[in-house]
């Protein structure tokens, strides 16, 4: 947890690959810790093609029952599905827009929001901008999106940096 927090959480990534990587693990994390997601990381970048979002897009019935029965990543049927479904949608997203992280980053004027709380009491679980930005992932056909699960997400990619003012890390020293 240590070394994703000082190399990753928060650095600010254009990474299309990453970002599909980085959506996927949130939404698989729901109910869960945190920790259990990065301790089957590996394994999952193994079984989901390196987050190739164009070959997950391909998997059929086949491979999510592959999926389904293997014990190294989170066996929920609804996010499984989710995550070959987003990756439909991620490549829908990405046509539209040229890429995935152009969509993302035109959400905070392709400017990282940072936050200056004093403790992690401080921070919220929620905020506008996830609100606004589940409600439209959802609509273009994302599951496991919600607004929760979305603020991670930005947190973790880089969008919003939410290091406390106490942090010794921050980010923007090795940006993906």
């Amino acid at each position: 947890m240590r070394r994703y927090h000082d190399t990753e959480w928060g650095v600010p990534s254009r990474d299309d690959r990453h970002l599909f990587e980085m959506l996927i693990l949130e939404g698989a994390q729901a109910g869960l810790s945190w920790a259990t997601i990065l301790g089957k990381r590996d394994h999952y970048r193994e079984v989901f093609s390196g987050f190739d979002p164009e070959r997950v897009a391909a998997f059929g019935d086949v491979e999510i029952a592959t999926l389904l029965a293997d014990p190294g990543i989170v066996r929920n049927r609804l996010k499984v599905r989710s995550a070959v479904n987003n990756a439909r949608s991620f490549l829908a997203l990405g046509s539209e827009h040229g890429s995935f992280a152009d969509y993302l980053w035109t959400w905070v004027d392709d400017t990282p929001v940072v936050h200056y709380p004093r403790t992690l009491s401080e921070l919220p679980a929620t905020t506008e901008l996830s609100d606004r930005l589940s409600k439209d992932l959802k609509r273009r056909g994302f599951g496991f999106v919600g607004s929760t699960i979305v603020y991670s997400f930005l947190q973790a990619v880089g969008v919003v940096d939410d290091h406390v003012v106490s942090c010794p890390s921050k980010p923007g020293a090795s940006p993906h």
